[in-house]
């Protein structure tokens, strides 16, 4: 157990020995979940694996702060699909880490059920619950044409990072490494970082954020084929912020949103109210489209002061933060964006072009899950089945046979471990 009383002792999976004098040998670009899976998935299996993080710390847009003493996810926050059918929840339920679920099955009112929230116009005036009713309606006929999971949303109540560290446990993981090249040979890859430092492997898992591909940060010798390109260029990034701050006492409702509409993007969003879910007086001001990317031009300062004035316009005993924290993750060089969406008009295959591998290259992230991009379970699924697919290549080209499946979550663990679920 570590100190925060969660399993991580007994997680790695047993090595599996397998009698050759040249273990297979791959780079991983990219230390986020979805690099780190295939990773832990790799080694798992006896590969060789290194990971280049282009950070100074693993997890990429799964970011855990915890500067205000208790953890505040500044990048992604929820389990979305509170079910068994979710490819992270065996994992999540052998940490034994707790999730708040947010909402019932049918999730409306930015991702919210309709009895835990408190709409406001951009007067201060709360909204009527009629008006909200119908946008309600209009939102569940939406979601009844997507592929989601069930069980609703679950808000990690001790943040995302400790599914990362866990996953991480043991691996050869190089920080501050930024790749620049990545050079396909006749009997593997060179991978070159920003400090000239070369990397020599049988194969190259890609798991770097759509954003930092589109921009052309990292340059592919040969190029890159012109379906590969135009895949990455037919895909959408989008971009949410997020404005943590931190209170001497609690002043707003005990509902789960403080929500905010108006005819302009900086008079829409919500705030989360973490302190229903944690305990902890903090409200997270959720900044999505345009208002996000012009969070991003002000300083920490003028962001809160200027979401703080909604809030007391929707609450006048508002009182100023003590401490506050503010992403900007379009604008950061290691990310250029929160998550991946589709373009309108773009061609149906683009996602599963994305994902094909070129050669000895394999592409992982949530920009690679045709069915649960923009998530963390997305991504997790792509970095386990791009190593899969390397894995099996790999084996066949040496000769090796393949004869055992690495073991899923619930294996080790003997049987599936409940989600630890609360409402209250």
């Amino acid at each position: 157990m570590d100190p925060n009383g969660l399993k991580t002792g007994g997680l790695l999976l047993p090595t599996i020995e397998r009698r050759c004098t040249s273990p297979p040998s791959v780079i991983v670009i990219g230390g986020g979940i979805s690099g780190v899976a295939a990773a832990r998935a790799l080694s798992n299996s006896s590969f060789k694996v290194t990971v280049l993080e282009s950070r100074d710390r693993i997890g990429g847009r799964v970011h855990t702060d915890y500067s205000f003493g208790c953890p505040i996810d500044m990048g992604a926050s929820w389990l979305h699909g509170v079910c068994n059918e979710n490819s992270l929840a065996p994992l999540i339920g052998y940490l034994g880490l707790r999730l708040y679920r947010t909402s019932d099955d049918n999730s409306v009112l930015y991702d919210h059920d309709l009895e835990s929230y408190a709409l406001f116009d951009k007067d201060g005036n709360q909204v009527p619950k009629e008006t909200v009713d119908k946008v309600g309606e209009t939102f569940e006929r939406i979601l009844e044409e997507e592929r989601v999971l069930t069980g609703g949303h679950g808000l990690m109540v001790n943040g995302y990072y400790p599914v990362i560290e866990a996953l991480a446990q043991g691996l050869d993981i190089r920080l501050n490494q930024r790749v620049t090249e990545i050079t396909r040979q006749y009997n593997g890859v060179k991978v070159t970082t920003e400090d000239g430092t070369s990397y020599f492997a049988d194969a190259c898992i890609i798991s770097v954020p759509l954003g930092v591909l589109k921009a052309n940060i990292i340059k592919f010798e040969p190029e890159l084929p012109s379906w590969k390109s135009s895949a990455i260029a037919n895909l959408g990034v989008g971009v949410e912020n997020k404005i943590a701050m931190h209170f001497d006492r609690v002043f707003w409702p005990n509902v789960e949103v403080l929500g905010m509409v108006g005819p302009t993007p900086k008079a829409c969003g919500y705030f989360l109210n973490l302190h229903k879910a944690t305990g902890n007086p903090v409200l997270v001001y959720m900044a999505a489209g345009r208002f996000a990317q012009e969070v991003e031009k002000l300083s920490d300062k003028e962001a809160v002061s200027l979401v703080v004035s909604h809030l007391k316009k929707m609450l006048p005993d508002a009182t100023e933060p003590t401490q506050y924290l503010v992403s900007r993750w379009g604008s950061d060089p290691n990310s250029l964006g929160s998550y991946s969406c589709d373009l309108v008009g773009k061609p149906a295959d683009v996602c599963a072009r994305f994902s094909a591998p070129v050669e000895n290259l394999y592409f992982a992230g949530e920009a690679a899950s045709a069915e649960h991009s923009g998530s963390v379970h997305g991504a997790y699924s792509s970095g386990i089945a791009a190593a899969e697919e390397c894995r099996k290549r790999l084996l066949t080209l040496k000769g090796i046979p393949d004869l055992v499946q690495v073991a899923a979550w619930e294996e080790m663990a003997g049987a599936v471990a409940p989600l630890q679920i609360c409402r209250t």
